[in-house]
C-alpha cells in the first residue's frame, strides 16, 4: 500500500477517440484552479474510462507534454479509485500544474472526482 493510504489499481482505461471527448463535453464539469474535469454518464456498469487533454494556451509542446503527464500519473497514482463505473472524464490541463506540489494535484483531483452535483 503506498503513502497516500489507497490500495494500488490499475489506471483506468483511456479516452482515445475525438468523438469520445467530444461526447463528454456534453456532461458535467467540474471547475478548478488547475484542471478542468468534464463528467459523463455512460449509463453502464463498465469500468471508468479517463482522457488528458492540454490547450496550446498553456504552452508549448514541451509544456504540455509535462502537464498531461503529472496529469497521467496523478490519475494513475492517487486518484483512480476515486473514479466511479460507468462514468467517462476528461481532464483539462492548466499551467499552474507545473508549480504546485504533486500531493496537492492528486488531492485536488480526488476532491474532483468525487464531487457531486
Amino acid at each position: 500500500m503506498p503513502a497516500t493510504g489507497k490500495p494500488l489499481q490499475a489506471a483506468p482505461a483511456r479516452l482515445r477517440k475525438r468523438a469520445e471527448f467530444l461526447a463528454v463535453r456534453r456532461g458535467e464539469k467540474r471547475r478548478g484552479r488547475l484542471f478542468l474535469v468534464e463528467v459523463l454518464d455512460r449509463g453502464d456498469d463498465a469500468a471508468a474510462r479517463v482522457g488528458f487533454t492540454v490547450t496550446k494556451k498553456v504552452g508549448n509542446a514541451v509544456v504540455r507534454n509535462r502537464v498531461r503527464r503529472r496529469l497521467k500519473e496523478a490519475v494513475r497514482v492517487l486518484a483512480a479509485g476515486d473514479m466511479q463505473p460507468g462514468n467517462d472524464y476528461v481532464i483539462v490541463g492548466r499551467e499552474e500544474l507545473l508549480t504546485v506540489p504533486f500531493s496537492d494535484i492528486g488531492a485536488e483531483l480526488s476532491r474532483r472526482l468525487r464531487a457531486k452535483r
